[in-house]
Formats: C-alpha cells, sequence, structure tokens
C-alpha cells in the first residue's frame, strides 16, 4: 500500500509514461461521440413511427438494435480482428455503441413530441425540412444535449475496457502494469482515468448550461446558476 500511495513516484510515471497513453485515451473516447451522433441523427428520425412510413421506421430501427446488440467489449474484439490492435478499433467499437445507444433515445424523443406543433407548422404549407426545424428539434434539442454529454462520459469508461482487448486507449497498459505488479504505475494510470472523467463532467455540466440553460460565459465562470423565477399570480 505504501508503494501505490508513494506521491513522488506516482507523479514521475505520469510525467514519462501516462501522458501519451492519455492522450490515445481522450481520442479513443472523445471521437465516437460525435461520430455516433452524426450517423444516429439520421437513423433516430428515420425510426420515428409518428413521421415515417412503416416501411422506412423499421429498417431504421433494426440498424439501432443491431448497433447495441453487443456489448462494447465484444464489438471492440471483432473490429480488432477487422482491422488490427490500436486505437482505430477502439473508436469504430465506441462508435457503433453511441450509435446503438442514442440512435435508440433520438427516436424516442422524438416520438414523444407534441403532434400539435408539428401539424400547426405543416398547415403553414412548410417542406419538410422546416416541419423538422421548427416543429420537431425545439421539442427534444434539451434532451439531444444530455444524451450526447451521458454519452460522451459512457465513452470515457468504455475506452479503458476496449483498451484491455487491444483496441487502444489506457486500458492495455493498464492490463499489462497489473501483470508486472507495477502499482505506481497502477496508480499513476487510476488517477489520470479519474482526472478525465472529472474534466468530462464539468465539460458536460458546462455543455447542458450553455445549451439548456442559456447560461452566459460570465455565469458559467462565476459558478451561477441561472434562476428561473415563477411567474405572479395576478
Amino acid at each position: 500500500m505504501a508503494r501505490v500511495l508513494d506521491g513522488p513516484s506516482v507523479a514521475a510515471a505520469i510525467r514519462t509514461s501516462v501522458a501519451p497513453e492519455v492522450q490515445s485515451f481522450t481520442a479513443a473516447a472523445g471521437r465516437p461521440p460525435a461520430l455516433g451522433i452524426v450517423l444516429a441523427l439520421p437513423f433516430g428520425l428515420l425510426g420515428a413511427r409518428n413521421l415515417m412510413p412503416a416501411w422506412v421506421s423499421w429498417p431504421a430501427r433494426l440498424v439501432v438494435v443491431l448497433a447495441r446488440s453487443f456489448h462494447p467489449v465484444v464489438v471492440a474484439i471483432l473490429f480488432v480482428k477487422a482491422v488490427g490492435f490500436g486505437a482505430l478499433a477502439g473508436i469504430l467499437a465506441l462508435t457503433v455503441a453511441s450509435i446503438g445507444f442514442i440512435g435508440k433515445l433520438f427516436t424516442e424523443a422524438i416520438e414523444e413530441v407534441s403532434i400539435k406543433e408539428v401539424e400547426a407548422v405543416r398547415a403553414t404549407g412548410a417542406p419538410f425540412t422546416s416541419v423538422l426545424a421548427f416543429g420537431v428539434l425545439p421539442q427534444v434539442f434539451s434532451r439531444f444535449i444530455g444524451f450526447a454529454t451521458y454519452q460522451l462520459d459512457s465513452n470515457l469508461r468504455n475506452s479503458t475496457m476496449v483498451g484491455i482487448v487491444g483496441a487502444g486507449g489506457i486500458g492495455g497498459t493498464l492490463f499489462a502494469a497489473f501483470q508486472r505488479f507495477d502499482y505506481d504505475f497502477v496508480s499513476a494510470i487510476l488517477i489520470s482515468i479519474i482526472a478525465l472523467i472529472m474534466a468530462g463532467e464539468v465539460l458536460a455540466t458546462a455543455v447542458r448550461r450553455i445549451f439548456i440553460d442559456n447560461a452566459t460565459l460570465r455565469q458559467l465562470f462565476r459558478g451561477g446558476t441561472p434562476v428561473h423565477r415563477p411567474l405572479d399570480d395576478d
């Protein structure tokens, strides 16, 4: 235990060995949410049964179901066999997981919108893209932000697991350090993972406050929470 808690040894391990692995770790965790959102939005929209006919919605739902049928570690093993060891396999595996998770939640959120607002926009003769932009998106935008930030946090954790099977990131390094009983290095890796998770939480909170609470940058850095005053009853 004393060796694990040896501060100078842990700090040296972080500076010399963990920093390059952290870069790979953040790359494997940060890119899949962006790719997953870009790819999941069309499938989430096409899978919404209140906007699309059955012959469109069911194939889109099938793709989303297939994407979330297996654990990210299983998908990572398949991509390691397909493209080899490295961060690319991890990014592809977590992207598939992001499509499965975000696509399902996008579809459910779109299906829960108020159809009255959608019909009101349609009644003006607006094209389908305008119906989406003005009738659907305002109702689900805050939930989309929440889904995306949660998936970022999930990928930060899952990227450690997929790294253990050779899909890049810091997981493989952590597993190797355990095998050679290098507990200074293990402690450095664990501290780095905790720090990255905390940084991801701070980033997710900032994004939610900007897009959902309409907080300004000044409020964001001051730590103030926007106050929603109740309406006075006259």
